[in-house]
């Protein structure tokens, strides 16, 4: 599979079900990239070191700014009995913005040559947690548009949303486009997400076009997080302390 970084200007989607409703849709800008490359990228893109849009690998696999990159993704399969050295990792993350960075999911993907058999859903959040949830099929089958995989919820991520019921996760992967949905349910309660954009190559050009739509980049995340989290509060919806978090970094 040969590797291509790319770009998505994506939509990403919040349907919050149940008594109180929410629903919010944004614009947002993730980047497709081999994490284990050391070809050249695009000059307003780097790696492991300060630009306009960067990609850390302290930022992913493992703990909050003390991840350590594809070998952390790459042990996690090798514990699962996956022969590693037959697999290709792809990353698919929201860049930090100027040194900024803040990722409510990032998803590792692995390959055996062009088809995927696993996702590490990485989920952080703003209270500094982190967990990861390791999808697959039986015996790593490949993951196509039509296959559901369903894993119990393990972290606290909303104050407005209890830590139980599972998530349900779609995966629509494709060499022109990307469509991931996540659903959690929770009984009569629970929330739909859902993230899609085009793929197109990364380039200088793509890169200041996002900055002039969405300044700010991920710290504009983090400022709509909170503001949706205000609408949550004064329609009503309870609010939950945060709970001790998972010892186990992998669901």
């Amino acid at each position: 599979m040969m590797y291509q970084p790319h770009h998505i200007a994506a939509v990403t989607t919040h349907r919050r079900r149940g008594e109180i409703r929410n629903r919010f849709s944004y614009g947002v800008d993730f980047v497709w990239i081999d994490p284990e490359a050391t070809i050249e990228q695009p000059g307003l893109f780097s790696r492991n070191r300060f630009n306009l849009f960067s990609v850390h690998d302290s930022d992913h696999g493992g703990a909050l700014a003390a991840g350590k990159g594809s070998s952390w993704a790459r042990a996690v399969l090798s514990a699962h009995d996956v022969d590693e050295s037959t697999i290709g990792m792809r990353l698919l993350t929201q860049p930090r913005f100027l040194g900024y960075g803040f990722n409510p999911v990032s998803f590792w993907l692995a390959f055996r040559d062009d088809a995927l058999i696993a996702v590490i859903a990485e989920v952080s959040t703003p209270f500094g947690d982190r967990h990861s949830y390791l999808c697959h099929l039986p015996e790593f089958a490949e993951i196509t548009n039509v296959s559901r995989i369903t894993t119990p919820k393990a972290l606290h991520v909303s104050p407005f949303q209890d830590v139980k019921g599972s998530y349900e996760f779609k995966f629509d992967i494709r060499s022109d486009r990307i469509a991931i949905t996540i659903l959690h349910h929770n009984g009569a309660e629970g929330v739909i997400a859902s993230l899609s954009g085009l793929r197109a190559p990364l380039t200088n050009r793509g890169i200041l076009r996002a900055s002039l739509r969405r300044p700010f980049g991920a710290l504009r995340v983090m400022i709509l997080i909170h503001w949706q989290a205000l609408r949550l509060k004064l329609k009503g919806a309870k609010y939950r302390t945060r709970p001790k978090p998972p010892e186990s970094e992998v669901t």
